[in-house]
């Protein structure tokens, strides 16, 4: 059968588009925060079980990352054959059948299938839809704000996820845990079902040769004819990048990923820029963020546990409020300081935060002080580092390899996800305090990373940060540099960039 296409053109099709993705990004952070608001609620331990073993609620929660993590590596290969359209269909169709198994779970099996199934279904969201966001964007400048509304989203599903645990939990029946999980199908159905009318993106319909959909739907973006030559320059562009990515395929050397990129002495460093969109989401995962996002530290500060989910709420809406500013910080500043400044910034709350719980209980100011630097911790998070990773991973990927460092990003986001989920709450029971040392160092590791490896790509075409790679070394923020067309057109053999590039350079 086949289903008519949505008739919107222009920039009111790209905001469906926008809108549509976002509904899926918001799942994505409510099923983050779901399961966290109900996990010490006494109908839900009933329902399960009432399990003792410490390691049981930790591979609950985190059985989802870790398949999120494996569905992203798959995706890897197989999603280029599905469409982007088709993966984000996957994915919403997976959330429904993993939030009715869960919502029906009376055991703590049926539960950790749940929760793999719904792992799917974010793993192949996460991995599709800021490729498709990309590739759907005609103008230049659509790439920063459709990130940017997307972290929005994502971010307001957490809170949103808590405020509807806070409110069923003052109930003490079954229906208190199960409906805020169902609930999360009414964003999947609305995501899943707009996206069916919606077409899938003109790159894909080209690298599939048809031709004459990638042409229809390049005319629709643009809202104009196929003649016009907005639409036939960007055919070309197109065309051009995919003829590009079969000859990189037949020369790509895949040795440096034996050591993750580290040692890439390929002219455009291909290996080591998709293996740096797999390490910034891990890093950013190690920071902390999920840690407290998951399992409510508040609790852990002798709060009880009505203030505890209070103070939730309120430091996941102080995360939101700062990524709705951050697209101001964009615009206005790099994104590699912005990274640099971020982590250097969130070493210092944590270390405070960390010597706080370590004194101990006995001090009601200490404890609020505790809570009053994470919420700061949360906004610097937000403001810096939550929708960043995602901008600065897109331009750092090669064009013809866009969908690998798609997934990277989200495998290396989910695993060490996972990693943080599992050892968490284990971790504080074996060790106490000395478990924010390990995510200390996490702040720690970002600060070398970004300052050795990330080339500052704030200002600067796609072009001219291939430039930045091709530079001999560790491309960093220590070396940083401007570049012009005419440094790129005077570099020597070895460092000049394809034709095709440079032309496109110049038009822009």
């Amino acid at each position: 059968m086949i289903i008519p296409q949505i008739t919107l053109r222009g920039r009111r099709l790209y905001l469906l588009v926008k809108i549509v993705c976002g509904v899926s990004f918001m799942m994505y952070g409510y099923d983050a925060g779901v399961l966290g608001g109900v996990l010490l609620h006494q109908p839900f331990l009933d329902a399960i079980g009432n399990p003792t073993n410490d390691t049981i609620i930790p591979m609950i929660v985190s059985s989802y990352d870790l398949a999120a993590a494996v569905t992203a590596i798959v995706l890897a290969f197989f999603a280029f054959r599905m469409g982007r359209k088709g993966t984000i269909i996957l994915g919403n169709i997976a959330a429904i059948i993993g939030s009715v198994i869960q919502a029906t779970s009376y055991s703590v099996a049926q539960l950790i299938v749940g929760r793999l199934v719904q792992g799917i279904s974010i793993g192949a969201i996460s991995s599709a839809v800021p490729t498709y966001l990309s590739e759907t964007g005609v103008e230049i400048g659509d790439r920063g704000p459709a990130n940017a509304l997307n972290a929005i989203l994502l971010i307001r599903g957490v809170p949103l996820a808590y405020w509807v645990d806070y409110g069923f939990t003052m109930m003490n029946n079954q229906a208190s845990w199960r409906v805020p999980i169902i609930f999360q199908c009414v964003f999947a159905i609305v995501s899943g079902g707009t996206m069916l009318f919606l077409p899938d993106t003109p790159r894909w319909y080209y690298a599939r040769n048809r031709w004459e959909e990638g042409d229809a739907v390049l005319a629709q973006l643009h809202d104009t004819g196929v003649d016009d030559e907005r639409v036939q320059s960007t055919r070309r562009e197109i065309l051009a990048a995919i003829e590009a990515e079969l000859e990189a395929n037949a020369s790509l050397d895949w040795k440096p990923f034996l050591t993750m990129g580290i040692v890439d002495k390929s002219r455009m460093k291909i290996v080591r820029r998709i293996c740096m969109c797999f390490w910034l989401p891990m890093i950013r995962e190690w920071m902390g963020s999920s840690l407290i996002a998951y399992y409510m530290s508040f609790g852990r500060l002798w709060l009880s546990r009505l203030w505890s989910l209070c103070c939730q709420v309120c430091s996941t809406s102080s995360l939101r409020s700062a990524v709705c500013h951050s697209t101001s910080l964009w615009k206005k500043s790099a994104a590699g300081q912005i990274l640099l400044y971020g982590a250097i910034a969130m070493t210092t709350l944590l270390t405070i935060f960390t010597v706080l719980v370590a004194l101990g209980s006995g001090s009601e100011s200490r404890d609020w002080a505790a809570v009053g630097i994470i919420f700061i911790f949360l906004f610097v998070f937000g403001w810096t580092w939550q929708g960043s990773v995602w901008l600065y991973c897109s331009e750092i990927a090669p064009l013809e390899y866009r969908h690998i460092g798609a997934a990277a990003t989200a495998c290396g986001e989910w695993l060490m996800t996972f990693i943080t989920v599992f050892a968490g709450p284990i971790g504080f029971e074996r060790i106490g305090w000395y478990f924010w040392l390990w995510v200390i160092s996490g702040n720690l590791v970002a600060i070398v990373f970004v300052f050795l490896l990330c080339p500052e790509t704030g200002g600067k075409t796609f072009e001219q940060v291939d430039y930045l790679f091709v530079r001999k070394g560790f491309a960093g923020l220590r070396s940083n540099f401007d570049i012009t067309i005419e440094d790129m057109e005077g570099a020597p053999k070895e460092e000049k960039l394809v034709v095709d590039h440079l032309e496109i350079a110049k038009k822009r």
